[in-house]
């Protein structure tokens, strides 16, 4: 009998889940109270990203992940889903900041990132401020447009079977032998399911909470600038090495650093904050002007282009900063899918390939459960199975 699973989430993590899941034949539903990709998802500058990650079990899910994109921009289509491989450009802006970043382009190197430094960063940027003394151009990073890339491959996995009910998750549902039989909405509706898979993105502790097995995912708000439509000024992401530490910090307060890119519209993107407030979503017109300030500091040009607007969003949060992936021990049949912070749409076609082999109980394209034991969500218990 084909197992019933159902995906809690509808964004990018959770289509990748429905794809993959759906893919390898399984019964899928997919739940969400709102829209697809209407969350985080929608909050995203698309990045696909393995130039700001340190070795270690992100990175081999991120890698994995550039080529499951590679695979499903086949399928869907690269130009319906914006996929485009454009590569990064990583700058210092000091001596001392560019012998770090070589320092840890050579570790990624070894761990089997393409890695090239660049003396002359104007060569390949050329509206770069000048003096910049070099940084590192990483020819895999891509950019993809996450709503539609959700929404194409949740649209796959329905035309393999899966469905998409909308309402918002209650509580599972348990049967003789604390077996997980379903899960309940708010509305009373059940759903029948042998596994379920929390892919909630920022509330994937709620959800956590209410099937049994509560996760500590918090919110880090960020905000992006968008630019009125230029012409191709920006050829690929850029950002300053500072951005490295900054993803990895935990400080609770506000840090910035600047990433720029283009987009196949025209307009440019300008990040990234972070901060921890809560799901505070107030506007912050410091953040805004503070960014940009970085962005005109990195590309002068941008002093005499106008901003159309600014978005806000919650990346969802762990406090070690790696995804929860895997099977919880205390509830059997919950398998968590979240927790990616900004890196969830790069990471999403590896977390659903590696979530349908925790499905099957064995490898499906290419992720072996085995290999990303870092990224199980027993590493926040105690040996009696209570969150540290």
């Amino acid at each position: 009998m084909t197992s019933k699973v159902v995906v809690v989430g509808a964004g990018v993590v959770g289509a990748a889940c429905a794809f993959h899941a759906a893919s390898a034949g399984l019964d899928v539903t997919v739940v969400d109270r709102g829209a697809v990709g209407a969350g985080t998802t929608s909050r995203g500058e698309g990045n696909v990203l393995l130039s700001d990650k340190e070795p270690g079990p992100e990175l081999d899910l991120a890698r994995l992940s550039r080529a499951l994109w590679e695979e499903a921009g086949e399928e869907l289509g690269s130009d319906s889903i914006e996929l485009e491989a454009k590569g990064g450009l990583v700058v210092a802006s000091t001596a001392e900041g560019l012998t770090a970043l070589r320092g840890f382009a050579l570790r990624q190197a070894t761990a089997g990132v393409r890695t090239e430094p660049v003396e002359h960063v104007r060569d390949i940027e050329p509206h770069l401020a000048p003096g910049l003394p070099g940084g590192i151009h990483y020819p895999q990073d891509a950019q993809v447009q996450p709503v539609l890339a959700a929404a194409a491959m949740l649209h796959a996995a329905v035309a393999r079977g899966a469905r998409f009910h909308t309402g918002e998750i209650a509580a599972a549902v348990m049967g003789r032998g604390d077996r997980l039989t379903g899960v309940r909405t708010v509305a009373g509706d059940v759903l029948p399911a042998d596994a379920v898979v929390n892919a909630a993105g920022t509330w994937g502790g709620e959800v956590g909470r209410r099937l049994g097995a509560s996760i500590e995912v918090l919110p880090r708000r960020g905000f992006v600038l968008v630019t009125e439509p230029l012409p191709r000024m920006v050829r690929h992401k850029v950002y300053s090495a500072d951005y490295v530490a900054n993803v990895a910090s935990s400080d609770a307060g506000l840090e910035t650093s600047c990433v720029v890119e283009g987009t196949r519209g025209g307009t440019i993107l300008i990040g990234a904050s972070r901060e921890r407030v809560g799901f505070d979503t107030t506007m912050n017109p410091a953040v805004v002007a503070r960014l940009a300030a970085q962005a005109c500091r990195l590309f002068p040009f941008l002093r005499g282009i106008h901003l159309i607007r600014t978005y806000r969003g919650f990346r969802p949060y762990c406090p070690d900063h790696l995804p929860v992936i895997g099977p919880d021990p205390r509830a059997p049949g919950v398998i968590h899918a979240c927790g990616h912070e900004g890196a969830g749409i790069g990471l999403a076609p590896a977390t659903g390939a590696l979530v349908t082999a925790h499905l099957l109980g064995r490898s499906w394209r290419g992720a072996d459960p085995a290999a990303h034991t870092g990224l199980l969500p027993d590493r926040f218990f105690t040996s009696g199975g209570t969150s540290k």
